[in-house]
């Protein structure tokens, strides 16, 4: 319990019913009682708290921009990023088989487990505890979301922040090909000044394989 006390804390809320937590972090490797329906309803309040917090604060943008913000406020990539700043790795449980495949590494786990313990909040005292958990956990990505940036590209995102910035374009570097002609995945290394290292990504294209790599060093630009 000392250490789900720590995860509390992180969260900034104290269950009570401690078992709903220990619910929410419950894999289905491990048992048929685990988090999936939690995460079913933890999804739901999810999109409808970033729904109206999008609605509130951007009264001028069309409908359109709002889900597309929303899309990417909740998806799994932003989900298990959260769920490794919670550091979620660290009290999950998982089967023999995930723990030897490093399923507490493994994104769609993390997501799943942010998901269930937003549904354990619902569940442990109502809607308005699970939409202040939501609202702490998505606060920085709130405050940076805009409708205009929901149009555009990584790429275009990370040259506008760079040029910001006042300093040296990206550059991008093939790093590797790997598969049959057919189903071909790209490796592609992004370098950026003011990066210790080398951001990167991967795509069935060169081009998505970029955007990836592009993504993930506006992310870690914006973080520093």
């Amino acid at each position: 319990m000392a250490q789900l006390d720590r995860l509390c804390k992180a969260l900034g809320y104290q269950f009570k019913d401690p078992s709903l937590l220990e619910l929410a972090l419950t894999n289905r490797s491990v048992s048929n009682q685990n988090n999936e329906r939690l995460e079913f309803l933890g999804d739901a309040v999810l999109g409808c708290v970033i729904a109206d917090e999008l609605f509130q604060r951007f009264p001028q943008a069309s409908e359109g921009e709002l889900t597309r913000l929303r899309a990417t406020l909740v998806k799994g990539d932003t989900l298990a990023k959260i769920g490794r700043e919670l550091g979620l790795g660290d009290y999950l449980r998982l089967g023999s088989g995930e723990l030897k495949s490093g399923g507490y590494r493994r994104g769609s786990i993390l997501a799943c487990a942010v998901e269930a313990i937003i549904g354990a909040i619902w569940n442990d005292a109502g809607f308005e505890a699970a939409r202040a958990l939501v609202v702490r956990l998505y606060r920085s990505r709130l405050e940076d979301a805009s409708p205009e940036a929901a149009h555009k590209d990584p790429k275009t995102r990370l040259q506008e922040l760079l040029q910001a910035r006042k300093g040296p374009l990206p550059v991008y570097e093939l790093l590797s090909v790997e598969g049959e002609a057919h189903t071909q995945t790209f490796h592609v290394g992004c370098r950026v000044e003011g990066l210790s290292g080398m951001a990167e990504g991967r795509g069935g294209s060169r081009r998505k394989a970029e955007q990836e790599a592009a993504r993930q060093a506006y992310e870690m630009l914006a973080r520093q």
